[in-house]
C-alpha cells in the first residue's frame, strides 16, 4: 500500500466535505503541544460552516473541556467510548457513555488489578499521567512521559491486555486497553446520529477523518477521505490499513495543511 499525498486527492471531493474527524496526539498537536496554528485552522474551518470533531483516545476529563472550549462540535473520547457536546443555546455539556455506570465502575476494578501486572511485568512502562481523568479504560504510557520502550514491550503490553480479555489498541504515545468491543468508528457513528441526526452511511462522502497511529485504521479503513500526517509514516510498516493520503509536514502542522486544502477548494 502507498500513501499518495494530499495535492492528488479531488478538488470536487474536498469541497463537498462538512464534518472533519480528527484524531489529537500527534494529529493536533505537534511535540506534544497544540501549536496555534492547529488550533487557527479548527476555529477557521467551524467559522466556514464546517464540523470538527475530534476522536480522540484522551480521556473524559480532557473531553469535558475540550467538548466546552473548543472550536468544535462534539468529541469522541477514549477511543469510543462516550461522545460529549456543549450545547451553547442550552448552556449544558451533553454526555453519552456506551455503558452505565454500574458497569464502568465494575470494569474500573478490574482494570486497575490490570495495570498493577502490566507495570510489573513491562519494565519501564507507566500508568498514563491522564489515567486519573479516565472513565472506562486503562491507559500504559509507551513514550510519553517514560522513556520509549521498544516494539517487543510494546506488543508485551497488548498480549496483557488481550489475555485479560480486553481490546487493546497502539496509539502514538500509549496503549489503551478496554473491556468491549466499541471503536472510535463505532462511537463517532452513535454521535452523529444521536446529537445531529446524521446518518454516517449516508453523509461518508461529506466527512474526512485526520489520524497518525493505528488505533485510528478503523477510521480509514471506512472513509474514503481519509488523511494521515506525514508522522503516520513511522507505524506505516505495522499497520494494515492505511489512509488515501498523506500531508507534507507532521502534526498539528500537517493539519493546519489539511484545513487549508479544505479551506481553498470551497473559495
Amino acid at each position: 500500500m502507498s500513501l499518495a499525498p494530499l495535492a492528488r486527492w479531488p478538488v470536487a471531493a474536498r469541497r463537498a466535505v462538512r464534518w472533519v474527524l480528527t484524531d489529537i496526539d500527534d494529529t493536533l498537536t505537534l511535540d506534544g503541544r497544540l501549536p496555534a496554528v492547529a488550533y487557527t485552522a479548527m476555529e477557521r474551518l467551524s467559522q466556514a460552516g464546517l464540523h470538527v470533531v475530534p476522536i480522540t483516545g484522551r480521556p473524559a476529563g480532557w473531553c469535558d473541556h475540550i467538548a466546552r472550549i473548543w472550536p468544535v462540535a462534539g468529541v469522541v473520547g477514549e477511543n469510543g467510548a462516550f461522545w460529549f457536546r456543549h450545547d451553547p443555546q442550552r448552556r449544558r455539556l451533553i454526555r453519552r457513555f456506551l455503558v452505565d455506570e454500574e458497569t464502568r465502575r465494575a470494569n474500573r476494578h478490574r482494570l486497575d488489578a490490570l495495570a498493577v501486572r502490566i507495570l510489573a511485568e513491562v519494565p519501564g512502562a507507566g500508568l498514563a499521567s491522564d489515567q486519573l481523568y479516565r472513565e472506562a479504560d486503562l491507559a500504559i504510557d509507551w513514550c510519553e512521559d517514560v522513556a520509549p520502550l521498544d516494539e517487543a514491550a510494546v506488543a508485551r503490553i497488548v498480549a496483557l491486555f488481550e489475555g485479560a480479555g480486553c481490546t487493546a489498541k497502539v496509539s502514538s504515545i500509549h496503549v489503551n486497553g478496554w473491556f468491549g468491543a466499541y471503536d472510535k468508528l463505532g462511537m463517532t457513528r452513535r454521535f452523529l446520529a444521536e446529537a445531529f441526526g446524521e446518518d454516517l452511511d449516508r453523509i461518508r462522502d461529506a466527512c474526512v477523518f485526520a489520524g497518525d497511529s493505528p488505533n485510528d485504521q478503523p477510521m480509514f479503513g471506512y472513509l474514503g477521505n481519509s488523511v494521515g500526517v506525514a508522522n503516520l509514516r513511522r507505524f506505516a510498516e505495522r499497520m494494515t490499513i492505511l489512509p488515501a493520503y498523506v500531508t507534507d509536514a507532521p502534526g498539528g502542522l500537517g493539519f493546519a495543511e489539511l484545513a487549508e486544502t479544505l479551506l481553498a477548494a470551497r473559495r
